[in-house]
């Protein structure tokens, strides 16, 4: 009896221990942990497709589409559309700051074409 106590509870920790582990290295927990500390963070999966990416920038989550096309050589990501979750957190981004994002986004998808949603489109057009 006392054996199987020991056995469950040597089970307990493991599975304590495995599920601090999993919460420690999610990518999705340092996505928020960026935005509430207004630091910088990319999450995506750039073998899928399908799923959006998300950048958390100085507090605000930006988030992008991306569009599969043909290249010289392969299919790649040809077109990235990005817009604000909560464009009233935009006050005191500049020009700068979405070159910057753009700059990350390419590093990631280097033939794509980023086209922002409003209103961001409206900054990067009247300042061109």
């Amino acid at each position: 009896m006392a054996f199987l106590i020991r056995l469950i509870v040597l089970a307990l920790i493991i599975y304590l221990f495995y599920r601090l582990i999993r919460y420690i290295v999610d990518p999705k927990r340092k996505l928020d942990t960026a935005l509430e500390s207004g630091s910088y963070y990319f999450l995506d999966d750039v073998k899928n497709v399908r799923k959006n990416f998300f950048v958390a920038l100085r507090g605000v989550l930006f988030e992008g589409e991306k569009y599969l096309g043909t290249t010289e050589n392969a299919f790649e990501v040809v077109s990235i559309s990005v817009w604000v979750e909560n464009p009233d957190r935009l006050q005191g981004f500049t020009k700068e700051d979405f070159h910057f994002l753009e700059k990350e986004i390419n590093m990631n998808y280097p033939d794509a074409k980023i086209s922002w949603q409003n209103p961001v489109e409206q900054l990067m057009k009247h300042n061109s």
